[in-house]
């Protein structure tokens, strides 16, 4: 099953380092996901190695581990799926008004604010 574009596990790891600030190795990372389900450490060290091969995780070498860290934000990667999905969709117009019509209230509001600031990054909040 596919989450947010990564497979399942993928899922889990990017959210484990999305969560976490600065870099992180794969211990800290299969520490974390040991204490929710029964998993092997080099499932977690191949899943990471994969994202990195990928372009979704970036890494450098301290001592004989890695360190890693996500190439994009969980909001940088949630706006490229929803450009992705935007793109695929058919009629653009059409795509946009279907999604606007399944927002709340607050959600629609946000969307204003964020084209307010895009048309004047001066204005307030």
């Amino acid at each position: 099953m596919r989450v947010n574009g990564f497979g399942e596990l993928e899922a889990v790891v990017m959210d484990r380092l999305w969560a976490r600030t600065g870099r992180s190795t794969v211990r800290d990372v299969f520490d974390e996901i040991a204490e929710h389900r029964d998993i092997a450490y080099t499932t977690v060290m191949s899943t990471m190695d994969n994202l990195h091969r990928k372009g979704w995780l970036d890494r450098i070498r301290q001592g004989k581990a890695f360190s890693y860290w996500p190439t994009l934000s969980r909001e940088e990667h949630s706006a490229q799926l929803m450009r992705e999905a935007f793109d695929a969709g058919g009629k653009s117009d059409v795509v946009l008004t279907h999604f606007v019509e399944q927002m709340s209230d607050e959600e629609s509001e946000r969307v204003r604010q964020a084209l307010r600031r895009l048309v004047d990054p001066g204005s307030a909040q």
